[in-house]
């Protein structure tokens, strides 16, 4: 049996967050969404205003936050490079200063709290798959750095606490997820190709599109993200939160193209800076831990995240 309890989801408007607050609220949790819709919306949790679970909190946790709650999922931080390069101090004190906050509140309540890591960790690896004792090999300065070191920094912050106080973490390192939700002008592949493709558009396809990404469906990662939580043994992580299943640039718009039926060409672009050749997570920890694989196929996660975009161009909420 379940025993309610009272969550805090930082970033509880943005695509995971909202998510997150659904599986929670859906189980009889009660959520503490905090945002300062920097790249989350009020749409995303509009549905859950009228629960009695739902409480929201309009809120920068680059500061100070005293609160009453159980357990905390700390996701605040945009999580595309279009949105974290237009204010990367910002991002990295989202990332550190954040990270600070919600584990010193932690340190008080003593509860555990989850960190949303990153598969950027790894930057541009030389290891395929990514293992999680894996280090990376991160550009420091490079214009994706305010993103990867901010995470690395916050990685590093959580297992420092951890040492030192006995603070129960759990860090969790999450590769491309995409599905309903998602910002449709963020920068992202998956938002990218389809809006794209919805809109007629050639499709933009930075290098020559040999490129690869895993990519997990939104509702396979929750589910991770929730097992993992409710673990009261002393398994911190880090782990591997995605898809194994690895797709070029050029498969994925191939596959969007044909769910749309768009007539969409491709646009190819130089590379940017420091972007990975490729991405694949190691899942073993995740498969032997917790018996979880993921469940959706790339076409049929796809079609449904296609279904989503296409209804918001249909209501003009996007253009």
């Amino acid at each position: 049996m379940h025993l309610k309890k009272r969550i805090l989801v930082t970033g509880g408007a943005g695509f995971l967050g909202r998510h997150l607050a659904k599986t929670l609220l859906d189980r009889g949790d009660e959520v503490l969404c905090v945002d300062n819709f920097f790249t989350g919306t009020r749409d995303n949790i509009a549905e859950f205003f009228g629960n009695p679970n739902f409480e929201f909190l309009r809120h920068d946790v680059t500061l100070p936050l005293v609160v009453e709650v159980d357990a905390i999922f700390n996701l605040a931080c945009p999580a595309s490079p279009v949105h974290y390069q237009v204010d990367p101090v910002q991002t990295i004190k989202t990332c550190v200063h954040g990270a600070i906050n919600v584990l010193g509140l932690a340190k008080r309540l003593k509860i555990p709290i989850f960190q949303a890591s990153t598969s950027e960790i790894y930057g541009d690896p030389e290891v395929h798959p990514q293992t999680e004792s894996y280090w990376g090999k991160v550009n420091p300065i490079g214009p994706r750095s305010c993103y990867d070191e901010g995470k690395r920094c916050a990685e590093a912050l959580m297992f420092a606490y951890h040492r030192q106080t006995g603070l129960r973490i759990k860090v969790g390192r999450i590769f491309n997820t995409y599905g309903p939700y998602m910002h449709p002008n963020d920068g992202r592949v998956v938002s990218n190709f389809i809006m794209q493709a919805l809109k007629g558009q050639p499709i933009t396809i930075y290098g020559d599109g040999s490129q690869t990404r895993s990519f997990c469906f939104v509702e396979d990662l929750i589910r991770l993200m929730v097992l993992f939580m409710d673990d009261e043994g002393d398994f911190t992580g880090p782990m591997n939160m995605g898809n194994p299943g690895e797709f070029s640039m050029l498969e994925l718009a191939q596959n969007i193209i044909d769910i749309t039926g768009s007539g969409s060409g491709i646009s190819h672009e130089p590379l940017p800076a420091d972007d990975p050749k490729q991405r694949r997570p190691d899942i073993e920890i995740a498969k032997s831990r917790y018996g979880w694989e993921p469940r959706t196929q790339l076409r049929d996660g796809l079609t449904r995240t296609v279904e989503y975009f296409d209804n918001l161009l249909k209501r003009g909420v996007v253009r």
